[in-house]
């Protein structure tokens, strides 16, 4: 700077200041130009911060963008995206994992796959997850349709309330039907009923099931 009245510096030339100007920006970049990280994941784009793919410090997508150093030195496209040679489909659902915590799988994809991709990507949390959701619907399907077990139980109409009382856990009422009165006790008739019960088979002990009522007669069993 030239000097001004009285010997004391003046203000900086423009080129100066410019080239100052310059050399400050070189030094320190703006923070938002390295949030984002572009992926290119086998040819299809995927940007996200480095905070989302920083959620398991462990994971490949956190040592390939998120730690100094060139420990898994991935090559970059044109656009400067990380090069990832894995099936874009199944690159959604662990993106949105580690964005929200949660396991979104669409009906069009295969848990099998989501799980070989949790895996490749070393991404603990949601390997554990997936692996249980696997199991789950394994044990659903191996279960099969469920079974019943179907009783006709006969009694009187003063019976209905001891028979309902005494019922044992597991049964359930499923028809009640009237079939008139076919004794006469003194001057009163007895109306009398059939009752249609179920209970799951699996839930029976050894085919040894407590009956309702003393008095109700097993007139059918059936099984289906």
């Amino acid at each position: 700077p030239s000097p001004g009245p009285g010997g004391a510096p003046g203000p900086p030339s423009p080129r100066a200041a410019g080239a100052a100007a310059g050399a400050a920006g070189a030094l320190s970049p703006p923070a938002a130009a390295s949030k984002w990280v572009r992926l290119n994941v086998g040819g299809t784009y995927f940007v996200s911060t480095r905070q989302t793919l920083c959620r398991e410090p462990k994971s490949f997508l956190c040592r390939l963008c998120c730690q100094d150093g060139p420990e898994l030195g991935s090559d970059k496209d044109e656009t400067g995206a990380y090069l990832i040679d894995r099936d874009p489909t199944y690159f959604g659902p662990i993106l949105n994992y580690l964005r929200h915590g949660k396991l979104i799988i669409n009906k069009e994809l295969a848990e099998e796959g989501v799980l070989e991709e949790a895996e490749f990507y070393n991404i603990a949390s949601l390997v554990r997850l997936v692996k249980e959701r696997i199991r789950d619907n394994e044990n659903r399907t191996s279960q099969g349709p469920v079974k019943h077990v179907y009783r006709v139980l006969q009694c009187q109409e003063e019976e209905l309330t001891q028979m309902v009382s005494t019922m044992s856990d597991g049964w359930k009422f499923e028809q009640l039907i009237s079939i008139g009165s076919s004794y006469n006790y003194g001057n009163e008739d007895q109306a009398e009923f059939l009752c249609v019960v179920s209970r799951e088979l699996n839930n029976s002990t050894n085919g040894i099931v407590k009956e309702p009522s003393e008095k109700a007669k097993v007139r059918r069993l059936l099984r289906c």
